[in-house]
Parts: structure tokens; sequence; C-alpha cells
């Protein structure tokens, strides 16, 4: 399938590592010119290693710490400069947040930071010109918006999915989708190091909360982020998509 992605300008943050590299990936083999960012640039030289070994242009790799303040804006000048437009804007950075403390108030702000002001502040940098040209792309990565466990992402992401709903609907009239992809429990460092580090941790996990019986890979959302970042996808705004093996949403 042709997504019409060929020479489009495809911005992913978070791109180091997990989905976000999966998704650099997929969007380079359907002829995207892709721009990396992270905070580690080490890893973005060896992605960008990756996709010139698979035989595709490559991607141009930009640091980047989207909590400063200026982050989001100095990242979009960055990319404009060196692309001159970006039509597909994935916020994929992010990250749990499990809480030792309830109060931990630094804690609060930075994962409010990472989650969800980086991709308000992204957008609204990035969307104005997206809509004086009457085509764009948003793809924000949220996850579970409900935990059993306090973490501090979960409510940051519920206000992601909030905000991205109220501005697919005032972007939709020129052009521009925003819609939310949704992971559940995927094969990333974060998953496997921080949250499940035991194979025994991991199969009680599956066994009690994933009817798939596995956790998912980062190709299996990049699939996904790909299509909605399509031509084929523009009639699909205002979404958010688990990618979840069926995951029930309540035992996260």
């Amino acid at each position: 399938m042709d997504l019409g992605l060929a020479d489009k300008v495809c911005l992913v943050t978070g791109a180091s590592t997990g989905i976000g590299r999966a998704t650099a990936l997929e969007l380079a083999r359907e002829g995207a010119r892709v721009v990396v960012a992270a905070r580690n640039r080490e890893a973005l030289e060896t992605l960008a290693a990756e996709i010139e070994r698979a035989g595709h242009p490559a991607p141009v790799r930009l640091t980047a710490d989207l909590t400063a303040a200026d982050g989001p804006r100095a990242l979009a000048a960055a990319a404009l400069s060196a692309c001159g437009r970006v039509d597909v804007l994935v916020n994929n950075a992010g990250g749990s947040r499990p809480l030792v403390r309830a109060d931990d108030e630094a804690a609060w702000e930075e994962s409010f930071r990472l989650n969800f002001t980086a991709a308000r502040r992204l957008t609204d940098a990035l969307a104005p010109a997206m809509l004086d040209r009457g085509w764009g792309r948003i793809v924000n990565v949220s996850g579970a918006l409900i935990a059993k466990a306090l973490n501090a992402a979960s409510p940051a992401k519920a206000a992601l999915e909030s905000w991205s709903k109220a501005a697919a609907a005032a972007y939709a009239p020129r052009g521009v989708t925003v819609n939310c992809v949704a992971p559940g429990r995927i094969n990333t460092p974060q998953i496997l190091d921080r949250l499940h580090p035991t194979e025994e941790a991991r199969r009680a996990f599956i066994d009690a909360n994933i009817p798939a019986g596995r956790f998912g890979e980062p190709h299996e959302a990049a699939a996904l982020i790909a299509f909605l970042a399509s031509e084929r996808a523009s009639f699909i705004t205002g979404a958010a998509v688990p990618v979840d093996g069926g995951a029930l949403r309540l035992a996260f």
C-alpha cells in the first residue's frame, strides 16, 4: 500500500529508541524525509546509519531537550531551518513516571512538561504553517490514562488526549488531522528495564492483563503511526487508538 508519504517531511521526537526509533525507520521506508530528535546524539547517529544501510537517505539529526522552556520552539526552528517545512509531526517523546511520594511536586511538573506540554508547544510552533498549506498530520503518542499505582504520566497523557481532540476539531476544516496512538506494554527499554525487569514479572502481567498473550513490538505501533501520518488517513482525526493486544485498560 502506497501511503503517499514520499518526500513528506516527518519530524519524530523521542526517536533514539523504542517506538520513536521504529517510527523513523517505518517512515523512511515509505520514502519520507525524516527528521529525528532526541537528547541522545549517539543513539540518533546509530539510527541514521541503520536507515542509510537500508538504502534510504540519512535523516536530519537534531538533539533537543523538550522539557526545557525553549526546547520545543528551538527544535521547531531547527527542523524548519534544515528542511524548510514540516508536514508530519510525531510527538513521541515521553515516559512513565511512577511516584514514590504523592506530593513530589518536581516529579509532577517534569512529567507534565515531558508528556503533555512539550507536544503542545511543538505543535503550536509547527501547526500554523501546516494550516496555511492545507495539509498536515500530527500524531501524539499517549498511553494508559488510568493506573492502579500512582504514576505522574497518566494524568499528563489524559491531558494530551483531551487537548488532541480539541485541536483535531479546530484544525480539521483546514486539512490537518490530529490523532493519538495509545501503546500498551511494548518491548522497549522503558518497559523491559524499568517496569517489568524480569521475565517472571512480564509473564505475570501478561497472564493477568493482555489477551493477546504477549507484549507488543515497537514496529507494531510504528505501523499505525505511519498510517495515521499518511494521505490514506485523511478522514481520521480526533481518534485515540490503542495498540495493546486487547489489554484490560484498568490494569495499568
